[in-house]
């Protein structure tokens, strides 16, 4: 088994130039407090949405005196009301992810992106949970705002290790039944599993109402198939092995590859989820970076 990566979870030069940018949610959220993203539900933030006709027992307040002076017509102003965040970041750690290339393994990426984004969540005054998936165990660590709640993230992360099947698609449609409030979820997987069982995952929760991203974590090896003489192929999750020369199956392999990965970003997009491609030789603090700027660029044009 991969010895655990002996770089830190959380890097405070990579928090230190996140911070000026705050996590967005790309739909309304519902939320137990005041907050900065959109809700469902009409407020009185400053954010104004529409106008809407006086009925007997509305707060006379609300009525906008300017409109009633031109139409003699008595009107309330709505507003969108602001919630808090609820994030799960649902981690998979089934044997593949501990697959190890020059750039380290799958599992220790998933988990600096996984804390960093806690991070960042929970220091912004929203809530921030975990979710780890293995073949035989479900771990869930309930959203919570509160600062020692990191610590709760981080020390669950520093004993997460790559065992076993994956079990992510059936998670993911309990985590659909159980968050009965909308939420962000972020999933961090290898997607090693059958990609018609995993977008009606992904369709279960987005028919929930939840936000979701998925980071696809990739090996410039398994991209790339650049292997120059005979190897053995282990699957990681299971018993089986096979030994092939690469280069008689390179052509077919990059072809049924590329049409997976397609099929997969256009699951993700028919259900308006973020679907973010990465590579272990990215660097993961450019890569959460992107994430959310892209957040905030859809969050304005919402």
């Amino acid at each position: 088994m991969p010895e655990p990566s002996a770089q830190p979870l959380i890097e405070a030069d990579v928090v230190g130039r996140l911070m000026g940018q705050p996590l967005l949610a790309r739909f309304p959220m519902e939320g137990s407090v005041s907050g900065h993203h959109r809700s469902p539900h009409r407020g009185s933030s400053v954010e104004f949405a529409e106008y809407r006709n006086y009925v007997p027992g509305d707060d006379i307040r609300r009525l906008d005196w300017r409109v009633f002076a031109r139409t003699d017509r008595y009107y309330l102003k709505e507003f969108e009301a602001e919630t808090n965040l609820r994030c799960y970041v649902v981690l998979d750690c089934s044997g593949s992810m501990g697959f190890a290339g020059e750039h380290g393994t799958r599992l220790d990426y998933a988990k600096r992106l996984a804390a960093t984004l806690s991070y960042l969540i929970i220091n912004q005054g929203d809530a921030a949970g975990l979710m780890h998936v293995t073949e035989k165990t479900a771990t869930e660590i309930p959203p919570r705002r509160n600062a020692s709640h990191l610590q709760v993230i981080l020390d669950a992360l520093g004993q997460m290790r790559p065992t076993g099947g994956t079990r992510l698609v059936p998670m993911l449609h309990e985590l659909a039944e159980k968050a009965r409030r909308r939420a962000l979820v972020v999933i961090l997987s290898d997607c090693f599993c059958d990609g018609d069982e995993l977008r009606d995952a992904l369709q279960h929760l987005r028919f929930q109402k939840h936000d979701l991203a998925l980071f696809h974590l990739l090996d410039p090896l398994e991209l790339d198939f650049e292997f120059d003489r005979p190897v053995r192929f282990v699957d990681m999750e299971g018993s089986h092995s096979i030994v092939t020369e690469p280069a008689t199956v390179r052509a077919e392999y990059q072809s049924q590859l590329k049409r997976f990965l397609d099929k997969l970003r256009d699951d993700c997009h028919e259900f308006n989820a973020d679907y973010r491609r990465v590579t272990l030789n990215q660097p993961y603090g450019q890569v959460m970076a992107d994430f959310l700027t892209e957040r905030a660029r859809h969050a304005t044009r919402a």
